[in-house]
């Protein structure tokens, strides 16, 4: 068995990356695409590699040098006009050395697990592409298999149909072809497309042509452990890529520091970002996307339409509301106005202090097990304090903690008696055993209470957080005027516009939503609490606060979850007040992931 790698290509795409070296000499995490496969090739015991170099060829064979001498013997072929052909031009300058051995033909702008190498080799059907079932990252040649794993045909760019993803695989760009196959069927086809069609194309093509004859001897080898590959052909590429294959130290930083994003790693089940897995329901999804034209390719109102449609998606007024894109903006503007001294219950949401300088904030911590507080015990320790502001976020992130409205009301009146203003944060609420009657969004208390400002994001409960909308509501008309103006006019996008403007039709169906996900909530947490080394925290939230007490350490949990599950937590450790105590928060999802995540730390 030989191995031909195809290293002609100039990369443009990474820009500056390939400016003097062709894509192989790409570093991910500090080590070389070709450095990589040359020492998984190393493993195989093959009978040589052939490369074959065009871009900054020199450069390449400088650098591997004579330092893989011990282990591999390597050969080269040039092609001098790789800015005027395409690989099937490369793959042809080496079409003799293709004839005479077994062969492995590697695309070399891809990072794999080393179990890949294995799993073609080990197959005893000579001639095999290796695939993978369609992702949305994934781009170029997909395919289409039978129940044997035949390959019925190549699927090129140009005949790709969204509407078909469900049977298409992609190809990782590894194949395994014989000797005989080689001479009798592709070299035969290569050398006639050629002719007929140039140098200017795809080898993937000649082997679509294959695939047509009545024994094509082609077959596929769907991935089916799991294992990580990764084409790399931009800058994003090798973002996603240098996350994926991160070592266990920079691992949990890499996702981390994303903030989001994760539909780029469709394989990870995401248990740390909060939303509701019921709601939007699919016929809310087909509105939507029915309108997709439209929305695209149209301004949305500015701020005084969509602060009319928001009201009336809470059933308040105008003149109270302002919309935001994502809470997140709305907390930024807000914290910015917020002078004085600020009360905080910690642990908490840290965008909100995090906007204030520590000296401006007066934390209060519970002191018991499971971090639960009332309202009493907020006005019993902020009674000698000076403030000038109180956070609430009601149930409370990350513990779930939940004071009852009654109670909210009472610590408003508290505050409205001292001068103090008064921040709900109520973005959980809906998450809450009764929770049609536990939100403060109706005119009656806002007009009451001209002190209070109550936070929403619609992110969370109304699962669209892709949207990115939330709003802000008070009768305090000088706080909402000022905050409509210091965001820009045009804040939201017509997706998250046309959303607002249609959710008042599916109300029925997010109500029953909201009673799904209580009840998966209760049967969720009799599972977890069955984890001996997690102590589960009750919540009205959607999510759960663990200590992990034995075995592991927050952090090693989180860890051990994510590279060998696929399986994110947050690990809570960093949070303030919770630092060193070994806590994460698990967000609830439906039954099915729930399930998922307890066999795995059942496992552990």
């Amino acid at each position: 068995m030989q191995a031909i790698i195809l290293a002609a290509g100039m990369g443009r795409r990474l820009g500056e990356y390939t400016r003097d070296n062709t894509k192989c000499m790409l570093p991910v995490n500090g080590v070389r695409l070709i450095d990589r496969v040359l020492g998984q090739l190393s493993q195989l015991g093959l009978s040589r590699v052939v490369i074959v170099v065009g871009y900054k060829g020199q450069n390449l064979i400088d650098y591997i040098g004579h330092r893989y001498d011990d282990s591999l013997k390597i050969e080269y072929v040039d092609n001098p006009v790789y800015d005027k052909t395409n690989n099937i031009y490369s793959l042809s300058l080496a079409k003799e050395k293709l004839q005479e051995d077994d062969t492995l033909l590697i695309e070399s702008d891809l990072i794999f697990d080393d179990s890949l190498f294995r799993m073609i080799m080990d197959n005893p059907y000579p001639n095999l592409a290796l695939v993978d079932k369609y992702e949305t990252w994934m781009d170029g040649t997909m395919v289409r298999i039978d129940e044997d794993n035949n390959i019925v045909n190549f699927i090129p760019k140009k005949a790709f149909k969204y509407k078909d993803v469900d049977s298409y695989y992609k190809t990782v760009n590894i194949y395994k072809f014989s000797r005989e196959f080689s001479q009798n069927k592709y070299v035969p086809f290569l050398e006639a497309y050629s002719k007929a069609l140039g140098n200017n194309e795809y080898y993937e093509q000649v082997l679509r042509v294959i695939t047509l004859l009545d024994n094509a001897e082609l077959k596929a080898l769907p991935i089916t452990n799991g294992a990580k590959w990764y084409e790399i052909d931009d800058v994003q590429d090798l973002d996603i890529a240098e996350t994926l294959f991160a070592d266990k130290d920079e691992f949990m930083y890499r996702y981390n520091m994303r903030f989001g994003g994760h539909w780029r790693f469709p394989k990870l089940l995401d248990f740390c970002y909060l939303v509701n897995p019921y709601f939007p329901t699919a016929h809310m999804k087909d509105e939507l996307r029915a309108n997709f034209d439209i929305l695209l390719s149209e301004y949305p109102s500015g701020m005084y339409v969509n602060s009319l449609i928001a009201a009336k998606y809470f059933d308040i007024r105008q003149k109270y509301t302002v919309v935001g894109n994502g809470a997140a903006e709305l907390i930024k503007s807000l914290m910015e106005r917020v002078e004085g001294r600020i009360g905080v219950v910690y642990p908490t949401f840290q965008e909100y202090p995090n906007r204030k300088e520590q000296t401006e904030i007066v934390g209060f911590m519970p002191n018991n097990n499971d971090l639960a507080y009332t309202a009493d015990d907020l006005i019993r320790f902020y009674a000698d304090k000076q403030l000038s502001t109180l956070l609430l976020i009601n149930p409370d992130n990350p513990s779930g903690n939940f004071i009852p409205i009654v109670d909210v009301l009472r610590l408003a009146t508290w505050c409205k008696e001292r001068g103090i203003f008064f921040v709900v944060d109520e973005s959980f609420v809906d998450f809450s055993e009764d929770f049609r009657n536990n939100s403060l969004l109706h005119n009656e208390i806002l007009q009451a209470y001209p002190n209070l400002a109550v936070m929403k994001s619609i992110s969370k409960s109304y699962g669209v957080p892709g949207l990115r909308l939330g709003i802000l509501a008070s009768s305090d008309e000088a706080l909402i005027n000022w905050m409509k103006h210091d965001v820009s006019i045009w804040n939201i996008n017509s997706f998250a516009e046309f959303y607002m403007q249609i959710f008042g039709k599916y109300q029925k169906d997010y109500d029953r939503a909201c009673q799904k996900f209580i009840a998966e909530r209760k049967r969720f947490m009799a599972r977890l609490t069955d984890i001996p080394f997690l102590r589960v925290i009750p919540s009205q939230a959607n999510y759960f606060l663990c200590q992990v007490t034995e075995k592991y350490t927050s952090e090693e949990l989180t860890r051990r979850l994510l590279m060998d599950f696929n399986i994110l937590i947050k690990d809570c450790d960093n949070k303030d007040g919770l630092e060193n105590k070994n806590y994460v928060r698990i967000a609830v999802r439906d039954q099915k992931d729930n399930d998922t995540l307890v066999e795995a730390l059942k496992t552990l």
